[in-house]
């Protein structure tokens, strides 16, 4: 077994919570092709990516209660296999109906590494060293997306679109030997909670009913959505808008993440001697504007690739600053049910980045408009949220 506050621990830790991303960041690039290759329409190719992020949030909230009372790992490992399972079978898709319905699954068994991989480190951390943790962890995970879509795009290239998901199956099955095998339990038999009905669901409105925990998830909900924005919109934006080679789209995407690894780095370097709130105050706002510059000159109809790819590398710098930090903020009250106050974090993030997907893909008008719009939108809702419920909140404390 690995030590639990090891370098390996964080990195087998941060692979698991890396699924999410890489479940969508990988076959980005192959998404324009789908039409084609299942016989489908766009809308339906959208489909594939939202009811992900629809299945990631519902499923969260049984991982964490499930989590608080048996134990991190088992339920960890379950998620693992179903993931693997689905992932295989997502490659073996005839139909976009076919399709669809295995990553409703696959998102089912994927969701387990984003929230027990962060409550695990809220276990081993504690309130105090997770946020700086945390942000180490996105650093590191943020090196899996930023070579996924190049990947994806030579295998699209060189295979087709089914060899993304053999990838992510065999993935999947790697990181289930390493989590059975070198990472012990993390919950502590003390914080053990119930799995009753009635408690659960007290747990969930204490959450809920904490304007602290409030605004620190949607701080951390909005701006994931801005990202979510592009991700829905980018590989139809930058292939069929701009005209960039499928093969190429993941040098761009990849742009884009290293602008994610350095707002991680600064939070991981400057987070704790400025705090959590001063970092979000920074991140927040540096959102707002990366997104309002990117709508601007779409509006205006300046429609430039370097300028999209450049606005939205500042929003993923806001966002790798934002995550960590609200993230740690959001859990940092709850030791006693971490597992259920991750859950509820991720449900509420994956929901509202679901239902902005789904707008953004079926609003699509041809051009950067609709993305850029809503992904302005998402970084002054996660400035207003921040200023209207965080900095109100904490300042009680």
């Amino acid at each position: 077994m690995f030590a639990p506050t090891s370098l390996a621990t964080i990195l087998v830790l941060a692979s698991v919570v890396a699924l999410g991303p890489l479940s969508t960041d990988m076959y980005l690039p192959a998404l324009p092709s789908l039409v084609d290759e299942l016989n489908s329409s766009i809308d339906q190719v959208q489909i594939t990516l939202s009811i992900f992020f629809g299945g990631f949030a519902v499923a969260q909230l049984v991982y964490g209660p499930l989590a608080d009372r048996f134990g991190r790992k088992s339920i960890l490992l379950g998620g693992l296999v179903l993931f693997t399972l689905a992932s295989f079978g997502c490659a073996m898709a005839t139909t976009i109906e076919e399709l669809i319905a295995y990553r409703f699954l696959q998102a089912l068994g994927a969701c387990g590494g984003p929230v027990l991989g962060r409550t695990m480190i809220r276990d081993i951390y504690g309130p105090t060293q997770s946020a700086k943790v945390l942000s180490m962890m996105g650093t590191i995970m943020a090196l899996a997306p930023a070579i996924a879509p190049i990947i994806g795009g030579y295998m699209l290239l060189s295979l087709n679109w089914a060899a993304i998901f053999v990838f992510l199956g065999v993935y999947g099955a790697i990181t289930t030997l390493l989590i059975g095998l070198k990472v012990s339990e993390s919950l502590a038999p003390e914080n053990v909670s119930s799995l009753h009905p009635k408690a659960i669901f007290a747990n969930y409105k204490t959450l809920f009913s904490s304007p602290v925990f409030l605004g620190y998830t949607l701080c951390c909900s909005f701006t994931f959505s801005g990202l979510f924005s592009f991700l829905s919109g980018s590989s139809f934006v930058l292939i069929d808008f701009f005209g960039v080679p499928e093969d190429h789209y993941g040098f761009y995407f990849t742009a884009v993440v290293l602008g994610y690894m350095s707002g991680t780095q600064i939070g991981q370097r400057i987070g704790p001697r400025l705090g959590i709130n001063r970092m979000l105050l920074l991140g927040t706002l540096l959102a707002a504007i990366a997104g309002s510059a990117m709508m601007g000159a779409s509006l205006l109809g300046l429609h430039n690739l370097y300028w999209v790819i450049f606005c939205q590398v500042l929003f993923m710098a806001a966002v790798g600053i934002v995550m960590p930090q609200s993230t740690a903020g959001a859990m940092s009250p709850f030791a006693k049910m971490a597992g259920t106050a991750s859950a509820l974090l991720g449900f509420t993030q994956s929901a509202i980045a679901a239902g902005v997907g789904m707008v953004v893909g079926h609003t699509y008008s041809g051009t950067p408009t609709v993305m850029a719009t809503s992904i302005a939108l998402m970084g002054f809702l996660a400035l207003l949220s921040f200023i209207f419920i965080v900095r109100p909140a904490t300042a009680q404390q």
